[in-house]
């Protein structure tokens, strides 16, 4: 990783991990999913709504810098990113998988679900993560940290009340069983 990260417009840029999520998650699953996949209003105040804006800010600047940041071809470090990145890839399909089955009127508790609360940001904290191994840029090491904080701050604080109300008992159990984040052991704080 170099201080000065290269800048440049190129075919072979980090946009290549991109496109995949845009088509899929961005343009095929929300034909897919319909009204579970409707993003419903999670109550957010004035404060909160401001935060989300940056947040989705944020993820979005972080695509538009992929256009330009070339990734590192024939290094190891690539090749290890990639692994990252279909690694991230599989766990977001798994989520998608598990919250297209579920009926709407009931939490997405199976599949993945069944260990993470939150697999499509775990999935989302790997698929930056594998961006800034492949291309060797600490400014997108920074990106994923900032949307890992954002997301746990931000979107999970206000979703986790949100689906109490919606599903009551049913999903404060749920929350009892079920670790927030893949591979960390559920802590009683929680």
């Amino acid at each position: 990783m170099s201080l000065i990260p290269a800048f440049e417009l190129g075919l072979w840029n980090a946009w290549i991990f991109i496109l995949p999520i845009i088509i899929i998650f961005y343009l095929i699953l929300p034909k897919i999913l319909g009204k579970r996949g409707s993003g419903e209003d999670l109550g957010l105040i004035k404060k909160e709504k401001i935060l989300f804006i940056l947040y989705l800010s944020i993820v979005f600047a972080s695509y538009a810098y992929t256009i330009f940041l070339p990734l590192k071809l024939c290094i190891i470090w690539f090749y290890a990113g990639l692994l990252v990145y279909l690694l991230g890839m599989f766990i977001e399909l798994l989520a998608m998988l598990s919250f297209n089955t579920t009926p709407v009127e009931k939490p997405v508790t199976k599949g993945i679900y069944s260990i993470s609360r939150n697999p499509q940001y775990v999935g989302d904290f790997f698929i930056n993560i594998s961006i800034s191994i492949a291309c060797l840029s600490w400014i997108f090491l920074l990106v994923a940290i900032v949307n890992l904080l954002l997301l746990r701050n931000i979107v999970v604080a206000a979703e986790e009340p949100f689906l109490i109300e919606k599903y009551g008992d049913t999903y404060r159990e749920y929350m009892n069983r079920t670790p927030r984040w893949l591979g960390i052991p559920k802590s009683r704080k929680e």
